[in-house]
């Protein structure tokens, strides 16, 4: 069998989702995004066939995430070249869908952000990583979340990229080389996404806070106790991963912060109300004067089954376990394992994950004594506005994100978590407080900006002053479902029209490819 050569069309589309990828962290080169998706438009044209547009779809998709989701590797490989794949046939599937003609500049950005929206809830709850918005982190679009969040984010970096590569007849130079006339609406995309960055530079940031001022900062120590990155938790001393935080928290001077933020399962028993460890803590937290936040994990047995509790507790200078939040998204084939049974038919290697977290059904707050409520999401969380939103509704000032990347090499995971966390920051208009125990930990503004962060591995403790909010952006008042409903009404009203003007064109006698 021959083996044809890929076109320089094929090429362009996979170049330009490897310049999507290269928007990410831990590259960060935030322009690279317009560029790839204007080169994916480019690679496909005005009027590409069926075979071409899904085929071009996947490539410009694959190059995109098999570099930016490179990470999920380390955690499974064969789940990784799937989710991968399948990611990118939805790009396939977006490009597929999208209208050829005039009215694609219209049609194209609205199709694949309806593709990056379904990636952001199935499957299994979604898998919202090396998207877009994190890519923009550190870009002046950041802005944009506060009013409709990451998937108007999404939306406009894609009608930014598909516009100037035309047929916007203020872009007309590229479009000219295509054979590609400039058409009104693709202005009017166009101006409509740069009216959008200009209304979110105006928007409510949500930082307003009603309380007296002496009450409007927390004083934070964040705790890394450091380690080797690349460690899986069933080869892992759970006492060692102890020590080394409590060590780190001895550093911390009596009376010199208001609370202690320690990362997401650090300590590992089977009833942290009965352990030794509760005692530690709380002997630190007395010498300190503040109290410990502190991440664990407890057995528990649901039907008969051997499960685990993943948790954030807040224990008080008494010794008291006086908040608690058990973590509601779980990370599929990390904290539980999806068709545990099918995979073991298959051979696959479900024994890195022996047992199922259960998942929690509390809002996603926590409560210090004698001081401000929280928002907290616990690791993956972080990557779903919607598990924040939840708990700034319930009264949170600033937002704490405890989290535990030390089973991944390298930093993919986690510079994009750090991203993530600048997004939900903006989103909300909070501080962020990021714990990991190996990397990276992190202090973030409310308007996104990295006030502090950690090196990898290193051994460290992060001391902050955050400033509590209680006022609301737009996006936290109507998060996502508006802005998805808006994209499909707005892609379903462009392939309306296509088709009335398709029909127009047959009644008269003439074909026109829209």
């Amino acid at each position: 069998m021959r083996i044809r050569r890929p076109t320089p069309a094929a090429l362009l589309a996979l170049g330009g989702g490897v310049a999507v990828a290269l928007s990410l962290p831990p590259w960060g080169f935030w322009p690279l995004a317009f560029l790839g998706i204007a080169m994916f438009e480019s690679s496909l044209g005005e009027h590409p066939t069926a075979a071409e547009r899904a085929t071009r779809g996947w490539l410009f998709g694959a190059g995109w995430l098999f570099m930016g989701m490179g990470w999920m590797w380390f955690l499974t490989a064969p789940g990784y070249l799937l989710a991968a794949s399948m990611f990118a046939g939805l790009h396939s599937l977006a490009a597929l869908v999208a209208p050829r003609g005039p009215w694609r500049v219209v049609g194209r950005p609205l199709a694949h952000t309806l593709a990056e929206a379904i990636r952001l809830c199935m499957p299994f709850g979604g898998v919202p990583l090396a998207t877009l918005p994190i890519g923009q982190a550190g870009g002046p679009l950041l802005g944009v979340v506060r009013v409709g969040g990451v998937i108007l984010l999404t939306w406009v970096v894609f009608q930014i990229g598909f516009a100037l590569a035309g047929p916007s007849p203020y872009v007309p130079t590229m479009a000219r080389r295509r054979g590609v006339a400039g058409q009104p609406h693709g202005l009017f995309a166009f101006g409509v996404a740069i009216a959008i960055v200009i209304v979110a530079a105006f928007a409510p940031d949500g930082r307003s806070f009603s309380g007296d001022a002496s009450t409007s900062t927390l004083r934070i120590a964040i705790v890394q106790g450091g380690g080797i990155q690349g460690t899986q938790a069933i080869n892992t001393s759970a006492r060692e991963v102890v020590d080394r935080h409590l060590a780190a928290t001895a550093l911390i001077e009596p009376g010199s912060v208001d609370m202690v933020l320690w990362p997401e399962n650090v300590i590992d028993v089977p009833l942290f109300a009965d352990s030794v460890e509760l005692t530690e803590v709380a002997a630190q937290a007395k010498r300190i004067g503040a109290p410990l936040v502190v991440g664990i994990t407890e057995d528990v047995v649901v039907n008969g089954e051997s499960r685990f509790l993943n948790a954030q507790v807040v224990v008080t200078e008494q010794g008291e376990i006086v908040s608690r939040y058990d973590k509601v998204r779980r990370v599929p084939f990390g904290e539980y394992m999806p068709m545990r049974g099918l995979l073991e038919a298959l051979g696959a290697p479900t024994d890195l994950v022996p047992r199922n977290a259960v998942a929690g059904t509390s809002p996603a707050v926590l409560q210090i004594p004698d001081g401000p409520r929280f928002a907290v999401v616990i690791s993956w969380e972080v990557f779903f506005g919607g598990r924040v939103n939840e708990g700034v509704e319930h009264g949170g000032t600033f937002i704490a994100n405890p989290t535990n990347g030390s089973s991944y090499t390298g930093t993919v995971l986690q510079s994009q978590q750090v991203a993530s966390s600048r997004l939900r920051a903006v989103e909300q208009g909070r501080w962020v407080a990021q714990a990991s125990p190996t990397g990276f930990s992190a202090f973030i503004a409310s308007n996104g900006h990295v006030e502090q962060r950690s090196g990898i591995s290193e051994q460290k403790v992060l001391i902050g002053t955050v400033q509590l909010a209680d006022g609301r952006t737009w996006y936290s008042r109507l998060g996502d479902v508006p802005w998805v409903i808006a994209a499909i009404t707005g892609l379903g009203s462009v392939l309306l029209r296509v088709r009335r003007q398709r029909l127009e064109h047959h009644r008269h006698g003439t074909i026109v490819d829209q």
